[in-house]
């Protein structure tokens, strides 16, 4: 078997390559590495090397690829997963690096360290200029608590700091494990002295610190981000800074890397350093030992740990669930957008045919849908119990085996606010919805939609195609259900639509929809992949 090194690797971890048997491991680098492709079984790379579809096609015995560190951007995973190859990288392997630059960034602008540094070496002797704060009584607001955000939790709780978090996929139970309150955003935003950024970048994220964000904030706030550039709007940041309203920035990562002539690096509460919060010598250790050490596990046993592509299936297993493991994963994303509250437990019910199957790979589909928003690796039928069993969750699975029944999946979330749920099937090989939280309602699961629950009252259907209208958005679809009941006579029946537009809808235009009174409950759902 040969194991090529495309990059480079902790000795430590290269010594437990050349420990196997009969493995022929090749150390080369990003120039050179393409010479030995075609007879390779394994291919190790950090970041440098891009792994496209051109590379794959010339490793055609090519099994798998480690990813020694967290993001994959640099490897073309649907072009992968095509060619049979699994894909695994080391989520968490720099979890403590990033936590403890984090703190360090935070301990910066406390005591404006870089500014007193510069200042002293210059000759001058400014005492009274850097006047201090201490940490200890502050309130830090953690948004992301994955397994860095946990790490920083640990870190901060000894500076005697008062920690808030926000995560819409982390159980309340974790959270009271952590001993954090979990607080909606606009609260952490209300509530924190510090805040630091530890999310995924999704549409949901980009930009999430805007001046909108900035106005709901404590004057003098500080803010972190060693995460994404674009979690931030610079723009934005900017402003609130030279206002006073943002007490200082600490920044790791920016939008484009490097940031060249930046205007916001030139201000002085502004502490930036190039991208290095993960980079340490022991999480470099780390990673290159876990990413060997998976490989070898998967090479010998079959047992795939953090991979982040769906491993091929059978041709059998193939026609049997390939269509419902699609359908399983957007039930789950559609859930994920709809639920209010903080999920605590995913209920899966499988009908007809598919009862009779092994179940488990549309079990971590459907989680993976609903984890795949909040991630910054791509949760898939490999991790996603995993990763849901991390997160506190309870998941629970009921067959209902029926040969006149439709072969169809039904899935629940529970959360803090109360139960969700949609009923999903194929339909001439595509996945369809058919019903949400009880009400009957066909509709495609794909694209940008727009669910809503409203009155079922005149004249809101025709108020939602004149928004839509107004506002430049074009309707593909629209899906009608409403209660086959009504629950109570002095009340209207909920209706619920389900409409399909050719682009995602604003912030704005859902707001106009709310100032018709018989709207109730708006979300888009982006299942675009």
């Amino acid at each position: 078997m040969k194991i090529l090194v495309a990059e480079p690797l902790a000795s430590a971890a290269l010594d437990l390559l050349r420990a196997q048997s009969d493995w022929n491991l090749v150390v080369a680098d990003p120039k050179t590495y393409s010479e030995h492709l075609a007879d390779s079984d394994a291919l190790v790379v950090r970041s440098a090397v891009k792994v496209t579809k051109d590379v794959l096609a010339k490793a055609p015995k090519l099994r798998v690829i480690g990813r020694a560190g967290v993001g994959v951007d640099n490897v073309d995973l649907p072009a992968a997963t095509e060619a049979g190859v699994l894909v695994m990288n080391t989520p968490g392997g720099n979890a403590v690096s990033v936590a403890e630059h984090t703190l360090a960034l935070m301990l910066s602008m406390a005591r404006s360290v870089p500014q007193a540094s510069s200042s002293t070496k210059s000759g001058k002797w400014e005492k009274k200029k850097f006047l201090g704060n201490e940490l200890r009584g502050k309130t830090l607001g953690i948004v992301g608590l994955g397994s860095i955000g946990r790490e920083v939790v640990k870190r901060a709780r000894p500076f005697e700091m008062r920690i808030v978090g926000h995560d819409p996929y982390i159980s309340s139970q974790s959270a009271r494990d952590l001993g954090i309150e979990l607080v909606s955003l606009p609260e952490l935003y209300k509530q924190s002295d510090y805040i630091t950024l530890h999310v995924a970048l999704t549409p949901e994220t980009d930009k999430m610190l805007n001046a909108s964000a900035f106005a709901q904030m404590k004057d003098g706030v500080r803010i972190v981000n060693c995460a994404r550039g674009e979690l931030v709007d610079q723009a934005a940041l900017e402003s609130a800074i030279a206002s006073g309203k943002i007490g200082g920035a600490a920044l790791d990562v920016f939008e484009t890397e490097p940031p060249g002539d930046n205007s916001l690096l030139k201000l002085d509460p502004v502490v930036a350093t190039p991208h290095i919060a993960g980079s340490t010598e022991e999480a470099q250790e780390i990673v290159g030992i876990r990413i060997v050490e998976q490989m070898i596990e998967y090479l010998k046993n079959g047992v795939a740990l953090n991979a982040v592509n769906m491993p091929a299936l059978t041709p059998e297993q193939y026609r049997a669930l390939g269509p419902y493991v699609d359908l399983a994963e957007r039930l789950g994303a559609f859930l994920s957008h709809i639920a209010p509250g903080n999920p605590h437990t995913i209920r899966f019910v499988y009908y007809g045919r598919l009862a009779e199957n092994n179940t488990q790979i549309l079990r971590n589909s459907g989680l993976a849908g609903v984890l795949r928003r909040s991630l910054e690796y791509r949760a898939n039928v490999v991790n996603a119990m995993q990763i849901a069993t991390q997160r506190g969750f309870r998941v629970a699975e009921q067959l209902e085996p029926a040969d006149s029944h439709l072969s169809s999946i039904r899935m629940e979330v529970d959360t803090d606010a109360g139960t969700v749920s949609a009923v999903g099937a194929v339909v001439l090989n595509k996945p369809r919805l058919l019903q949400v939280e009880g009400i009957s309602c066909e509709a495609t699961l794909d694209g940008n939609l727009l669910y809503s629950k409203n009155e079922d009252v005149p004249g809101v259907i025709g108020y939602f195609g004149t928004v839509l209208g107004k506002n430049g958005v074009n309707i593909a679809n629209f899906a009608l259900g409403r209660e086959d009941e009504q629950q109570a006579k002095s009340h209207p029946l909920t209706a619920i639509s389900i409409i399909e537009t050719d682009q995602p809808v604003s912030d704005n235009l859902i707001a106009q929809l709310f100032e018709n009174k018989a709207v109730k409950f708006v979300r888009r759902v982006n299942l675009a992949k």
